[in-house]
């Protein structure tokens, strides 16, 4: 057991390690070592201390995977499965996860330095829904009847791209696994899976109750290892037909690129953000402080949709900010482990000197500090909940995505001025308005360019709502089914009918 009291972490914490039962790549159905034998450690960032040795994979294990799902893909059951059968096996995976919630939040907890009550109530319960949400439009994929001219009948065919890609990021490891795969094995594909090297564990615990749940083997392949290694494989493999990834904006470059010099399969890219959160005047002032709180400080920050751009109107920008910072210094910093802990800490040590380092940036820019600003204890990786006011446009601070417990406060007086520096930024992933106007809420909700927008709420998520962004945001949607669509060819098939009565 070990203290942080006095040292800016709430509370006592009794470091919980839960049992890592799968260390492995998964391959064709099995658990196997890399082929170079090397591996590669995942930290746990309530500490810094090891956790596991996770088998490294690198080119070489990318091309047995991608061989068992080609295989699994042309000679495989999985894409002659009919729609009803393939969500039947999804819907049973579905079962065997929720059976296990408590065991997977933990496994994330620990890798990602994630609430295990949140853990408990909303990511793994979340990629259950998403999982059944699936598992049922996969008999429900169909094309059309084509009116096609002459003496002709048309009709399309919406068929599995073929061998997916799947890249993922550390901040939601669950659901981020869920969100890929499902729609993908919902359209008849196989994929390979690359996790975040910070956080393997949970995606190689999903392979192994794929297998139990009777997905056959060469379907989820998993391959955990480091970007320039795995990735790029996966990234450049003239065998893989489809990428699915979400990162930074860097990577998803070099993504596109290998596409283009292997053999331009199909990219979608979501890369992150820098959303802003609007509140006018006549907002209730209590509920936005407390929906701007949650918008930046939720899962410490690390949320590709973070409201990390407050935007406030003149008239109520002084309340504001008073509320604002008593909020933040009242939301509790400490174990993730702990019920009553609010923010734990940051996934990795490279993460917590990046935030750190803006921190720094945001000082010497000439923006005001109003609370927060240094590590919270002196173990892990740990910071407090920060806020800049006078922030302007032009700031790192208010461009750049921090990808941590920073919030950039900044004025405005007209809903004009809001709309031009809520767009004032590279990325398009989300936005949030508060107003009690339904007419500002709609004019600004179609105005702001991003591909989803919250008024008077904040992270509402749903499988039916399609997921994606505007500008260096990405492009591609996740969840609903157009994300179905990203995993389908379409077919158009024109038939001769040379004696029919009518056309």
């Amino acid at each position: 057991m070990w203290s942080n009291e006095g040292s800016g972490v709430e509370g006592k914490q009794t470091v919980v390690v839960p049992e890592i039962k799968f260390t492995k790549l998964f391959i064709n159905g099995e658990f196997v070592d890399a082929a170079s034998g090397k591996t590669f450690e995942t930290r746990d960032p309530r500490t810094g201390d090891v956790l596991a040795n996770i088998a490294e994979a690198d080119k070489a294990d990318v091309d047995l995977a991608v061989a068992a799902a080609r295989e699994a893909f042309e000679h495989g059951p999985w894409p002659r499965m009919s729609g009803y059968a393939r969500g039947r096996a999804m819907s049973k995976l579905a079962d065997l996860v929720e059976q296990r919630i408590e065991e997977l939040a933990l496994l994330d907890g620990a890798d990602a330095g994630k609430l295990l009550l949140l853990g408990k109530i909303i990511d793994i319960p979340g990629a259950v829904q998403m999982l059944r949400y699936y598992a049922g439009a996969a008999d429900k994929i169909h094309g059309d009847s084509l009116r096609v001219s002459g003496k002709y009948q048309g009709y399309t065919l919406k068929e599995p791209i073929g061998v997916v890609g799947v890249i993922i990021p550390w901040n939601f490891p669950s659901l981020m696994f869920f969100l890929k795969i499902s729609p993908a094995l919902a359209a008849g594909c196989t994929v390979v899976v690359k996790p975040a090297e910070q956080t393997p564990l949970s995606a190689l615990y999903y392979a192994d109750l794929a297998r139990q749940a009777g997905i056959p083997d060469g379907v989820i392949n998993v391959v955990p290892g480091f970007g320039p290694t795995a990735g790029a494989a996966i990234a450049s493999h003239m065998d893989v037909d489809s990428v699915a990834f979400t990162g930074s904006g860097e990577v998803g470059r070099l993504v596109m690129e290998a596409s283009a010099r292997s053999n331009l399969k199909t990219i979608s890219l979501e890369l992150g953000g820098k959303s802003p959160l609007i509140i006018f005047d006549d907002a209730d002032v209590d509920m936005a402080v407390e929906l701007s709180r949650l918008a930046i400080f939720f899962n410490k920050g690390e949320v590709c949709v973070a409201g990390s751009r407050v935007y406030v109107q003149e008239g109520i920008y002084d309340e504001f900010v008073k509320k604002a910072v008593v909020a933040a210094q009242n939301w509790k910093v400490g174990d993730p482990f702990d019920v009553a802990t609010n923010m734990g800490p940051q996934v990795d040590k490279a993460q917590f000197e990046r935030v750190l380092k803006y921190i720094d940036l945001g000082k010497s820019e000439g923006a005001t500090l109003l609370t927060g600003g240094k590590p919270a204890g002196d173990r892990g990786y740990y910071i407090e909940p920060t806020i800049f006011a006078d922030v302007k446009e032009d700031m790192k601070i208010a461009q750049d995505e921090i990808f941590g417990p920073v919030m950039s406060l900044m004025k405005f007086k007209t809903v004009d001025e809001a709309i031009e520096k809520a767009n004032c930024t590279k990325y398009g992933l989300a936005a949030g308005i508060i107003t009690k106007d339904l007419n500002i809420a709609n004019r600004v909700s179609r105005s702001v360019r991003a591909g989803t927008v919250w008024v008077n709420c904040y992270f509402a998520f749903d499988p039916e709502a399609p997921f994606g962004g505007y500008k260096m945001s990405g492009f591609g949607r996740d969840q609903g089914m157009m994300a179905i669509d990203k995993y389908m060819q379409v077919k158009s098939v024109i038939t001769a009918v040379p004696d029919s009565p009518w056309y």
